[in-house]
């Protein structure tokens, strides 16, 4: 691809799908608080897992500190939101002859807050340390498998374009 407003177009794209997800999840953790509060405090206080002895010590069964994890939480994906929000704006300042290597760094910090949530957080913390992939009932593994990988991907493929289309002169 040699075209900067093709690149520009799909970092736009690929970038602004990745930020209408989160920023709709972050709003649905806002505005149906519970439904989630739920799945955290049963992640956390291990209560649906196999009752281990030697794992059950991890749980965390005050719901203070649970429900700090929660706030947490929909504070890192509205901060997450919102930067790839701004970066997908910047990647439409690109089509009209911008530069994009702010848009390119936007995108990368939004996208790798979403891979330490959903990675460090939801498939190693929640489904490692807590065990939540012994639960039946609140097991987040998939879907934060899902997250991860396609933030993963859309982070691959915004720095492969770069470097596809970077000249020896270029300012980006």
């Amino acid at each position: 691809m040699r075209s900067p407003r093709a690149y520009s177009a799909i970092s736009a794209v690929l970038t602004g799908t990745i930020a209408l997800y989160i920023a709709l999840v972050a709003f649905g953790n806002i505005t149906d608080f519970d439904t989630n509060q739920q799945f955290v405090r049963h992640v956390l206080a291990m209560d649906t897992t196999f009752k281990d002895d030697d794992l059950m010590w991890r749980a965390i069964t005050s719901t203070a500190l649970q429900d700090t994890a929660y706030v947490a939480i929909i504070a890192w994906e509205t901060v997450a939101a919102l930067v790839l929000l701004a970066a997908t704006a910047m990647w439409g300042a690109g089509l009209r002859g911008g530069g994009v290597r702010r848009a390119r760094q936007a995108s990368t910090v939004g996208l790798l807050m979403l891979m330490l949530l959903f990675g460090a957080g939801f498939i190693a913390i929640g489904g490692e340390w807590f065990a939540m992939w012994q639960s039946k009932q609140w097991n987040g593994l998939e879907a934060a498998t899902r997250v991860f990988l396609i933030s993963g991907i859309v982070l691959l493929l915004i720095h492969l374009l770069a470097t596809e289309r970077a000249e020896p002169d270029s300012t980006d």
